[in-house]
């Protein structure tokens, strides 16, 4: 039984959250000025690619360990440092382009110090949500980060390129600095309940601990995983779907180029649209909650996601429309696949194991992303970037169906199913 108070958790919960969500309003104004930055100074692809892979190997490689710390450590003291070690490096990045000094590599660093911070910051985050919400609302709660999730991909690059008209750079990074802070402040007088530590899947108990029993301790999330009936059906699953739909969904600005011979104000439409089907997708799940079997819900999202891309390849030249309509199902059912797999991970694996478990899962799922573009690259120059979005699409409806057939996916945390894993109460 979940200790929570139900006339409580709502106040402490969303207090948490709104700091929270300001601060990752804040950061995506920051990251769409920096991104545009390194654009106008390098005028050059390769520069900004490598921004982006500073910042995704750090989510890549290092979650799997920061999972394992978190599940030792104080999980808001871990949020704390992390929003902090954030603000600190975005205040020196500030203060460079205040004083007329910042170059590239100056970027680089700040984005790798973000993506270190985000790597601890997330599954402290996730993990002490199921410590804090009743099981009944997780569904609901996932929805309604998707849907702000949306809602900030949808807003940000307008209000961002406001931003830069009215201010200089170094004074949208203060603004992320004060997100960041707001973040950190509900979380000095908000008290977050740790778990205990699960003595079937953990090492030893104290705090700090050398790299063979965090290595201990990772093994042990991926025992769980395997231990666990149908998860790994659920993340190959998973990794299947991101590997065909990240270059769906990241390379849009080729496909409205060379197909739909269009702008950046059709590529932008193209990101707003799906934008807003997350955003809509998100809503939707926060007041439905979904079915009662999770995976159902997953599985219908899987299926649907596939459909809207199989729409934007099957567009003519002349049918941009259709394609914004691809989109905004595709971002619609985004919400649908992944909240419900993010709820069943809070609801059904041990608190004490939450942050290895959604780790491991979030490292495959961000490792498998270079991949799947190293390969849609040469597809899109050889055969157009209709082909991926055609086949894609089928094998993702195909995914789908699948899981609606096999047992182990399809029961995975239904209620009455026999699971090998005993919950334990929260405290």
């Amino acid at each position: 039984m979940n200790t929570v108070q139900t006339q409580k958790w709502q106040t402490r919960f969303f207090t948490i959250w709104t700091g929270q969500a300001l601060s990752l309003i804040s950061s995506e104004w920051v990251q769409f000025a920096l991104v545009w930055w390194l654009t106008g100074v390098a005028g050059s692809a390769s520069v900004v690619a490598m921004g982006t892979l500073v910042a995704l190997l750090p989510r890549a490689f290092l979650s799997p360990v920061a999972g394992a710390l978190v599940d030792r450590w104080n999980r808001r003291l871990v949020m704390i440092v992390a929003d902090g070690l954030i603000a600190l490096s975005l205040a020196w990045l500030g203060f460079l382009f205040w004083m007329g000094a910042a170059q590239v590599w100056h970027v680089y660093v700040v984005m790798f110090v973000r993506a270190i911070g985000t790597s601890f910051h997330m599954p402290a985050m996730f993990a002490s949500t199921a410590l804090m919400v009743p099981e009944k609302h997780l569904s609901r709660v996932a929805g309604m980060n998707e849907m702000t999730y949306g809602a900030v991909m949808v807003f940000a690059p307008p209000v961002g390129a406001l931003l830069m008209s009215l201010m200089p750079l170094s004074g949208i990074i203060a603004i992320d600095v004060v997100g960041a802070l707001l973040a950190i402040v509900p979380l000095l007088f908000i008290r977050i309940p740790q778990p205990r530590r699960s003595p079937a899947y953990s090492g030893e108990s104290t705090a700090i601990a050398g790299p063979l029993a965090i290595w201990s301790d990772v093994r042990a999330g991926v025992r769980y995983i395997r231990d666990w009936p149908g998860a790994v059906g659920m993340l190959t699953l998973s990794t299947s779907i991101n590997f065909l739909s990240r270059p769906a969904f990241l390379l849009t600005s080729i496909l409205v180029a060379r197909h739909f011979g269009g702008t950046e104000h059709e590529f932008g439409w193209m990101g707003a649209a799906f934008g807003a089907g997350i955003m809509t997708g998100g809503l939707v799940l926060s007041v439905w909650g979904g079915f009662r079997r999770r995976m159902q819900t997953s599985l219908m999202g899987v299926v649907g996601m596939g459909l809207g891309i199989l729409a934007i390849g099957l567009a003519p030249q002349s049918a941009l429309q259709l394609a914004l309509g691809g989109m905004f199902a595709g971002g619609f059912m985004v919400p649908m696949c992944m909240g419900p797999i993010k709820a069943l991970v809070q609801s059904e694996v041990e608190p004490s194991m939450q942050g290895r478990v959604f780790t491991i899962m979030e490292s495959v799922s961000t490792a498998i992303s270079p991949l799947s573009l190293a390969v849609a690259g040469p597809i899109f120059d050889r055969w157009g970037p209709q082909a991926w979005y055609v086949w894609g699409g089928i094998a993702a409806v195909l995914i789908g169906l699948k899981g609606f057939i096999t047992p182990s996916i399809l029961n995975l945390g239904a209620p009455g199913a026999i699971e090998s894993h005993t919950r334990i109460t929260r405290h």
